[in-house]
């Protein structure tokens, strides 16, 4: 079987933004490719022109296809959780959910956000973390949810990404909010401008590109994350690329 890679996210395009780079890196190396939104992002602050909830839901939806079909994603998912309502949803329903879609896709590597909550400190993506965190340790633990009749899997590792610069719209104080450091970087080279072009797919968010242009781009050639879990007792300073050390 080949190697699988799950990533979990709050909002359409935050694939694109923090992961581009690395789904594409995997895709291109034969990885089966899988996302897990939990939001289609109705309460987005740029709209597009869109004024009413669900139509932007839909939008957003069809634009997270688009730059799913870019990255190379095998497969996604949308949720329905509320959109900048995360940490209000209950935590165990939420972790269980993310566990479900482990056992059932049984990747080797899971990607999400730090618990710093990415580049804008959205409380979302804390949130997305925290729960992600709990389902890759409980997903292989069998008094776990066993009413999901789904057969206990542990994967292999846990990266979250590590956020290049803040920008929080209308806080330049946040900019040097403590941040999740990396252990990994990847430099994506030519798929650089395609992770690009993923991104400019979600056109209802073109005002977050125009708003932080300058500064994303000079940041667009690499990704970093940080080694939060992995079997076995190992170093992060020893780990080289995120399937190193995976076993089919």
């Amino acid at each position: 079987m080949p190697y699988r890679l799950l990533c979990i996210t709050a909002h359409p395009d935050d694939e694109s933004g923090a992961f581009g780079g690395a789904l594409l890196m995997a895709h291109r190396d034969g990885v089966e490719t899988h996302l897990l939104c939990l939001t289609d992002g109705q309460a987005a602050h740029f709209r597009g022109g869109v004024e009413d909830d669900a139509e932007l839901g839909r939008r957003r939806r069809a634009e997270l296809a688009e730059a799913c079909d870019l990255l190379g994603v095998t497969r996604h998912e949308v949720l329905h959780y509320p959109d900048g309502e995360l940490p209000r949803q209950d935590f165990y329903t939420m972790a269980g959910e993310m566990t479900a879609r482990i056992r059932a896709i049984r990747p080797q590597v899971i990607l999400t956000f730090g618990g710093d909550g990415g580049v804008n400190l959205h409380r979302d993506h804390t949130m997305v973390s925290a729960a992600a965190t709990a389902a890759f340790h409980w997903a292989g633990r069998q008094e776990f949810f066993p009413e999901q009749g789904l057969a206990p899997y542990t994967p292999q590792k846990l990266y979250y990404s590590s956020t290049p610069f803040v920008a929080v719209r209308n806080h330049p104080e946040y900019s040097g909010a403590p941040t999740a450091p990396w252990s990994l970087s990847l430099d994506l080279g030519e798929f650089a401008e395609r992770k690009m072009q993923a991104f400019l797919q979600h056109s209802s968010q073109a005002g977050v590109l125009t708003r932080v242009k300058g500064i994303f781009d000079a940041h667009l050639s690499r990704e970093r994350y940080l080694l939060a879990a992995a079997r076995g007792l190992i170093s992060i300073t020893g780990d080289t690329s995120m399937f190193a050390g995976v076993e089919e």
